[in-house]
């Protein structure tokens, strides 16, 4: 048994409508089989030189293993608000115990690997540490820090080496920081 609530065990997602309106719930790996919208979280987390601290996911994951991403991810539980599911998967993924500010929202709708699709209704979290993070094997395989400018110059040169959600929340995101949102 994993102490991570986003195995692959059998946990629901909510499904959402285009204005995030729930409608129901569904098995999480089901979801991404047939591509159905759900609500889900997506955590930044920054250091006080503005560096943002990427995860690479854990090779075992049930899709995009040993990409780098965003801090964290994943999916507010039935009656779990995103604020709530953010801050539990900043602790559950990277070991990390902090306030979260919902900086927006967004959509997408992303083929991954394993034929599987991200079509979710993303809430967007920030946070600021020096702390170094306790990653949990079952969800992460690695972190480092980088500038925004560094990342932006590794998605034009690399981008393969990237999840589908961050190469499209991250742009956004950058743009947003250095408007001073």
């Amino acid at each position: 048994m994993t102490k991570c609530g986003e195995s692959m065990e059998n946990i629901d997602v909510i499904l959402v409508d285009e204005h995030d309106n729930p409608l129901g719930q569904m098995e999480k790996l089901e979801a991404h089989r047939q591509g159905r919208l759900h609500r889900a979280i997506t955590v930044y987390i920054f250091n006080t030189e503005q560096q943002l601290m990427l995860q690479q996911r854990a090779f075992s994951k049930y899709h995009c293993g040993g990409l780098w991403s965003n801090t964290c991810c994943g999916h507010p539980f039935p009656n779990e608000s995103t604020q709530q599911a953010a801050e539990r998967r900043l602790d559950e993924e990277m070991g990390l115990k902090l306030p979260l500010k919902k900086i927006t929202q967004t959509y997408y709708n992303l083929p991954v690997t394993d034929g599987l699709v991200e079509h979710e209704f993303g809430h967007i979290f920030t946070g600021y540490t020096d702390q170094l993070p306790r990653l949990n094997p079952e969800e992460a395989e690695n972190y480092r820090f980088a500038s925004l400018s560094e990342i932006e110059q590794e998605l034009v040169s690399s981008p393969e080496h990237f999840t589908p959600w961050f190469k499209t929340t991250f742009p956004m995101l950058a743009k947003q920081l250095r408007a001073g949102d």
